[in-house]
């Protein structure tokens, strides 16, 4: 099969992803083998390439966002059928044992496993999984649609919930991507205000059409207070930012896996009356199930632009010049 492999991380140029020739992997125990129809490509996978986010090993295949079909069955796997269609997401694995994993916190799991980072991710045309990970995707979705949903889509959304918005509030969004695009459109049917925050122009525009109230640059001020912000972009120069355009109480939710350094953040404006500052750390199992039921019942709109698997390292520039629409997915 056909596979991207994190060769030699460090600037794109430098040509840090390799396509090989692999054998199709054999599943384990209570795994599935799964023939990927599309693959999402996340701004961790570019962190990866790169080399902001070491790689757990050498030569790992990148890509958590993988949609595709059910081909056969690792031993007493019994979840799903052959042909079924199924998400692999992030989170792959927990030891189950761990104080957070007892008490449902598993996105914290002290010693947890991920895809595209400890074991070979959907930039492939077949990828395993362990099905108690794995996600039945809806049949009102389409592959490529429903691939960002499976990153992006369930990492905006726990960021959402971590931003603690009040009901009919006003949620502030900076940087405007595949997570950013979908974290919004959540937002807006469950009847918030959306201000967006973006240095792209293109970004402002789709933001807008997709029923935001305001789009403006990055460093631009909302045109109100907010009662909640995300971070989507990367840039820690942004926090002290966000952070003064919260309302009292407010809290900003910094979503990435990555984040340059925060400068220094000056108590008040920034801190001062009870605003929060919050990370977000991958998922949960139940964040990602409760996230694809409102995705289906709220008509969630999943802008992609689409790659063939052999241009993934196209697809990676691209993000990084931020000339993707929505979310760039991989089309096996």
């Amino acid at each position: 099969m056909r596979a991207w492999i994190v060769d030699r991380p460090g600037p794109l140029g430098t040509g840090p992803l390799r396509l090989v020739g692999r054998p199709v992997p054999e599943p384990g125990p209570g795994e599935i083998l799964v023939a990927v129809a599309a693959c999402g490509v996340c701004r961790t996978d570019l962190h990866l390439a790169v080399g902001e986010l070491p790689p757990r090993r050498h030569g790992v295949t990148p890509g958590h966002e993988v949609v595709g079909t059910v081909t056969a069955l690792g031993v007493g796997a019994t979840r799903f059928a052959l042909a079924d269609r199924v998400g692999i997401a992030w989170l792959r694995g927990t030891d189950g044992t761990c104080d957070f994993c007892r008490r449902g916190a598993e996105n914290l799991c002290r010693a947890p496993l991920f895809t595209g980072w400890d074991a070979d991710g959907g930039y492939a045309e077949y990828a395993t999984v362990d099905e108690r990970f794995a996600y039945a995707i809806p049949a009102g979705l389409g592959d490529a649609e429903a691939a960002p949903l499976l990153c992006a889509g369930i990492i905006g959304f726990r960021a959402l919930r971590r931003a603690a918005l009040p009901p009919g509030g006003r949620l502030g969004i900076y940087g405007f991507g595949a997570s950013a695009h979908l974290a919004a459109q959540v937002a807006m049917y469950e009847g918030a205000t959306v201000h967006v925050m973006t240095r792209s122009a293109e970004a402002r525009r789709l933001a807008l059409e997709l029923g935001a109230a305001s789009a403006q640059g990055t460093a631009e001020e909302p045109p109100e207070p907010l009662d909640a912000a995300i971070l989507f972009a990367p840039v820690g120069e942004l926090v002290p930012v966000a952070l003064r355009a919260l309302e009292r109480g407010g809290t900003l939710a910094v979503a990435g896996i990555y984040l340059t350094d925060i400068p220094a953040i000056v108590y008040e404006p920034e801190l001062f009356y009870e605003k929060n500052l919050r990370s977000v750390t991958a998922n949960t199992r139940a964040d990602g199930e409760e996230f694809l039921r409102i995705a289906l019942a709220a008509s969630i709109r999943v802008v992609v632009t689409p790659y063939p698997l052999g241009r993934a390292d196209e697809a990676l520039r691209d993000l990084a010049a931020d000339r993707v629409e929505g979310a760039a997915v991989l089309v096996v």
